[in-house]
């Protein structure tokens, strides 16, 4: 399937959501004047896109109305301009060191999808002809290093893992190893949920990294944040505090196809300043894309 069908599909209930409120608010109202714009940035803020973007299409959207009239583009196409815009992509794509073994590490509270979000790169950067491995450094959970285990069964890819209750970071040293001696070119490390108030898992987190770069110079060369969709805008404050502890270089935006507040994307990336890298539209391995400014803007107000 098409990158763009992939995103409509995914977006759509967001999509349905937005398209609805705005053609009931424009069908009562096709002036757009006073309370039907503020319908209009209610149905806006409901999508949780948050009150920078929502405030910039407002206002875009009164400019063409106030010097063209009925006669203006439409808002679903003035929405989407204005979020492309917004989002212009600086970083896309994973970063790779200068040279050798990249480690890319997976962090977030529980349950946003971490383990599968790793397993998923590995099977992207396989697809494209590079080598990956994946650490299960997820020690707290007998569940999460079996987790991973079978998907590296299920893609191929091998898996450096510890016994249930194993030190994290010892894990993540003997990962780092064993992809340096089996020039790999990537490796994908699952490390625990933890919420991002609690101060001694945070810590914990920071002494996996810094195990990893007295073994690797520079690992992890890319610290990405695992977001659920679901959560809207109480996604803001996981990205806000992982950000302190362990200085993010992206996001990853999970179920994307589940949630009608899929506008989370613009505004954490808006706040934040990261880029969105991922956004994972359903459970199969080929279903976590690469993220698209321009066509997740259409497919969020595209018919």
């Amino acid at each position: 399937m098409a990158l763009f069908a992939e995103f409509k599909a995914g977006l759509l209930k967001t999509r349905a959501r937005l398209t609805h409120e705005i053609k009931r608010i424009v069908s009562r109202s096709p002036r757009l004047e006073g309370e039907a714009l503020e319908e209009l940035e209610g149905a806006l803020l409901g999508a949780d896109l948050g009150m920078e973007i929502t405030e910039q299409i407002i206002t875009a959207v009164r400019s063409a109305y106030e010097t063209q009239g009925q006669n203006g583009k439409d808002v679903a196409a003035i929405a989407a301009a204005e979020i492309e815009r917004g989002l212009v992509a600086r970083e896309q794509g994973l970063r790779q060191a200068p040279a050798g073994l990249t480690v890319v590490s997976l962090v977030g509270v529980n349950g946003t999808g971490k383990t599968t979000t790793a397993a998923k790169l590995a099977h992207l950067v396989q697809s494209q002809g590079r080598r990956a491995l994946l650490a299960a450094c997820d020690t707290f959970r007998a569940a999460a290093i079996e987790q991973i285990k079978l998907w590296g069964q299920r893609l191929e890819v091998e898996v450096i893992a510890g016994a249930y209750g194993a030190d994290a970071a010892a894990v993540a040293h003997d990962a780092v190893a064993a992809g340096q001696a089996r020039a790999m070119d990537y490796l994908f490390v699952d490390t625990a949920g933890r919420l991002h108030t609690k101060h001694n898992l945070m810590q914990e987190l920071q002494k996996v990294h810094r195990v990893m770069d007295k073994q690797l110079s520079g690992a992890p060369h890319e610290v990405l944040l695992v977001l659920d969709a679901t959560t809207g805008l109480n996604a803001l404050n996981q990205a806000r505090e992982f950000n302190k502890a362990v200085s993010l270089t992206g996001l990853v935006v999970t179920k994307l196809d589940g949630t009608s507040k899929g506008g989370m994307v613009v505004a954490i990336q808006k706040e934040l300043g990261l880029p969105v890298k991922f956004v994972g539209l359903g459970e199969q391995p080929e279903d976590l894309q690469p993220f698209d400014p321009k066509q997740y803007a259409e497919a969020l107000f595209g018919e």
